[in-house]
This record gives structure tokens, sequence and C-alpha cells, in this order.
């Protein structure tokens, strides 16, 4: 399926976000980088993580490199489908409370977040593939699930919850991204999701 103008102005966007807007997506192999992956079937929420997870590698780095291009997260792309390819693989057999002993107490404790946690995880792993009928009420099913852990383990943060806002608010704001648009939406879901996941170390790596 084609990405769709506010996908690509999400990644656009999530760039900008990451490289503090140092650089923007302009150049012609950028733009094939894209291209590949739009015939590729990926998604752009899968590109979106992906993005991420070559970031936090850099930030990591003492020196890291001064040009990154959209070809540099490829590899993280391509790794990011094998995870979901042997999710697809692991189907009933999944031990879907896996990861829940790494997370903090005392949301580690909570019976409800555990349930949702599992609730999730079992519908990552029975995801039809992209081709079949019924892939996006799937992804759907699946993202309400995800949605709703998360509302148990922000609504456990309390008070600790607004300087977390707060930040994200003012780094969207300085990636030029419009309040309240499209974009903006997009944007705060995916990465509020990562902050609150952070806090508890909720195992959500590649979603």
């Amino acid at each position: 399926m084609p990405y769709s103008r506010d996908e690509k102005d999400w990644l656009e966007r999530e760039w900008a976000f990451r490289a503090w807007g140092r650089a923007g997506l302009l150049s012609t192999e950028d733009y094939r980088q894209v291209l590949a992956w739009e015939a590729g079937g990926v998604p752009m929420d899968l590109v979106v993580a992906a993005l991420n997870t070559f970031f936090d590698r850099r930030e990591k780095k003492e020196k890291p490199r001064t040009f990154v291009a959209l070809k540099h997260i490829d590899r993280d792309v391509a790794k990011a489908l094998k995870l979901r390819e042997s999710l697809l693989r692991a189907g009933p057999e999944l031990d879907a409370g896996k990861g829940w002993e790494q997370v903090k107490a005392p949301l580690r404790e909570d019976p409800a977040a555990k349930a949702a946690f599992e609730a999730w995880q079992r519908l990552r792993a029975s995801a039809p593939s992209p081709e079949a009928a019924g892939y996006l009420a799937h992804h759907d099913q699946e993202r309400e699930a995800r949605a709703a852990l998360l509302d148990q383990a922000e609504a456990a943060l309390g008070p600790a919850a607004e300087p977390l806002r707060a930040e994200l608010r003012q780094r969207l704001l300085a990636a030029d991204m419009k309040e309240g648009g499209l974009v903006w939406k997009r944007a705060w879901s995916h990465h509020w999701g990562r902050l609150v996941a952070a806090a508890w170390a909720l195992p959500l790596e590649g979603a």
C-alpha cells in the first residue's frame, strides 16, 4: 500500500525531531529509500520505530557520524521486519508474559497491567500477513491493546507524568510540528508511548 502524504510528513517530522532539526529529508537517495520501503510494503510505524532505534544507538556513541541519511537505518528496518516475522511464527506457543519481570514496581505487581501486556503480546503474535483480508482490522486491535496497556502505565505515573509531557511538547515544537495537527498527534502518540514505556522499563521494543 502506498504511503500517504500524512505518513511521509510524519517520517520527515520524526527525522527533524530526532536530529534536532539539523537535517532534513531532501536528497534523492532519501527519496529512493522511502520508495524502496514503500514497494516492500513496510508499514510506516515500523520505519519510525526503526528510526528511533537508530538514533537511540547513535546517541550512546562518543563520536557519532555527523552525516546521517535514511539508508543508515535500513538495517534497523530489516531487523524490525525479522522480529515481526518471528512473532508471527511463534503463534499460540508464544510466552505472552515474557519480559514482564523486567518492569519496575509497582506496575509490575499490578495484575490488570500484566493482563493488558499479555493481551497485547498475543495479538502481536497472531497477526496475519499484510496481504490477508483481516490484516487492517487485526492491526487496529493490536494498536488498541497497546494503547490500553500504556494508559494503565501512564495512570500509574501520577504527577511524574507532567514533566514528561512538558519536555515532549517542547521537543515537538522544536521540530516545527504544528500543535494539534495530524502529524503532531502521530508523533505525540509515538513518543509519549516511548517515554511512558521507558519510565517503567516496559518491553515495547520494535512495536
